[in-house]
């Protein structure tokens, strides 16, 4: 099955990095679904279902813009162009600093700011911003 990312490139665009969501991104139903795992497989449905959301969701820096992707059934998708992102903000607790997730916050230049919840690796994706804002400056 082809990605929905790779779906909607057009012509020229190049995919940089493509990120993921953390597990710990779904902590109640992997809690809840360890603990109620001896229970019929109610918390194997639990887990699995967290572990559907993570899969089911995709994040991307193309050579053009950034585009998120969410959603089983019901897809929920945002795509801002990079030439339109005034800066991205990563945001880590302690916990998310151990086990290297956290949350983006990229704004734009009408103001509008859009959060990221829970990715892993977040400084990775700060990182491949950076250099895709850069090359698309270098290629004008």
């Amino acid at each position: 099955m082809t990605s929905y990312i790779n779906q909607i490139l057009v012509a020229g665009e190049q995919l940089i990095y493509q990120a993921r969501l953390s597990m710990w991104s779904q902590p109640a139903l992997v809690l809840v679904g360890i603990v109620l795992l001896p229970v019929f497989g109610v918390g194997l449905l639990l887990l699995a279902w967290a572990w559907l959301i993570c899969r089911t969701t995709e994040l991307a820096i193309t050579n053009r813009r950034i585009v998120s992707k969410s959603g089983i059934i019901r897809r929920t998708t945002i795509e801002l162009r990079l030439d339109k992102i005034e800066s991205i903000t990563v945001d880590q607790g302690i916990i998310g600093r151990i086990l290297n997730f956290g949350s983006i916050t990229i704004s734009g230049t009408g103001g509008d700011k859009t959060p990221i919840e829970r990715i892993a690796a977040p400084l990775q994706f700060q990182k491949h911003f950076m250099s895709a804002v850069d090359a698309g400056k270098k290629a004008r």
